[in-house]
């Protein structure tokens, strides 16, 4: 009677078999499966690191021994920095680096997330229209604004100088319009209710209200753009002229460019500029690691 009893219990639903019935989990898998997990994740990064262990160890060698299989040089030549800062105005080319991504990356965010608050708390008439035709213009190839905008910047006289390769920022994105419009539909409404009943204007709201719960959000949009700007090679290839005003990766192109007509290409020297410019962006990310990843998840987990 009692092992029908238990055959009866373990038959109704809802009722939980005796602890004896559940299969114990060994410890053993789950050690095997976080060291296979940690294995591919030291793995990958490895692979990733690889690039830039390479290119670290090419800018220490000396330039006969740059492509050779050893990560580790022998001598370890700290004279290839210096020499390249003697060789061209590296320190000159990396202010005008800096000054052309921050004020890019400054400028680009604050008036995106102007444009997209915009388009976020005002309902006007065939706003998604609007929107579609502002997205719309991320379709355009840059190539095909190219000559305008040279044009452009040309007459108003700022060709062969810094400001065409950030002021055209003053003018938002389309892309990081639509990124910071997605988080600023997701703040609720209320709260700019309640800073109109105070007597905060619109642009108050935007300041104080909007930008302040977004900061992951903009965060994003500055390392973006930070990133893009202090790479970015095709414009300056188009404005610049002077060797003074070049940026890292224009000066990086004009020693290629210098090896071409008769000069001597020494590729431990521009493993040392390729170095410089990658050492900041690492900086960067790891400064704004949690912001950029809190944004980015946000992003993804509330489908926004």
């Amino acid at each position: 009677m009692a092992s029908d009893r238990a055959i009866e219990r373990s038959a109704v639903p809802g009722i939980d078999r005796p602890a004896a019935a559940v299969r114990p989990r060994r410890p053993l898998d789950g050690f095997i499966r976080r060291g296979l997990f940690v294995a591919l994740l030291v793995g990958f990064t490895i692979l990733f690191l690889y690039p830039f262990i390479w290119l670290l160890s090419a800018s220490l060698k000396a330039g006969a021994e740059v492509f050779n299989s050893e990560l580790i040089p022998d001598p370890i030549m700290w004279s290839n920095y210096a020499e390249l800062l003697e060789q061209r105005p590296v320190l000159t080319w990396a202010w005008n680096s800096v000054l052309v991504s921050v004020l890019a990356a400054v400028t680009v965010t604050f008036s995106s997330a102007l444009v997209a608050f915009a388009f976020a708390y005002f309902r006007f008439p065939h706003r998604d229209l609007v929107f579609g035709i502002v997205l719309a213009s991320m379709m355009l190839p840059g190539a095909v604004t190219m000559i305008p905008n040279f044009l452009i910047w040309d007459f108003l006289g700022w060709n062969n100088t810094l400001v065409p390769l950030w002021a055209g920022n003053l003018f938002a994105s389309p892309f990081y319009i639509f990124l910071l419009r997605q988080f600023f539909l997701g703040l609720p409404r209320e709260l700019f209710d309640a800073a109109r009943v105070d007597g905060a204007g619109y642009l108050r709201m935007w300041w104080s209200v909007a930008l302040p719960l977004t900061r992951a959000a903009l965060i994003v949009v500055f390392v973006f753009e930070l990133k893009a700007a202090w790479t970015d090679l095709v414009k300056p290839l188009i404005f610049l002229r002077d060797v003074a005003t070049y940026t890292l990766p224009r000066g990086l192109k004009a020693i290629i460019d210098s090896s071409n007509i008769g000069g001597e290409l020494h590729f431990e020297l521009l493993a040392v500029g390729g170095v410089l410019v990658t050492i900041p962006m690492v900086i960067i990310f790891f400064l704004g690691q949690r912001y950029f990843i809190e944004g980015i998840a946000t992003t993804g987990s509330t489908g926004r």
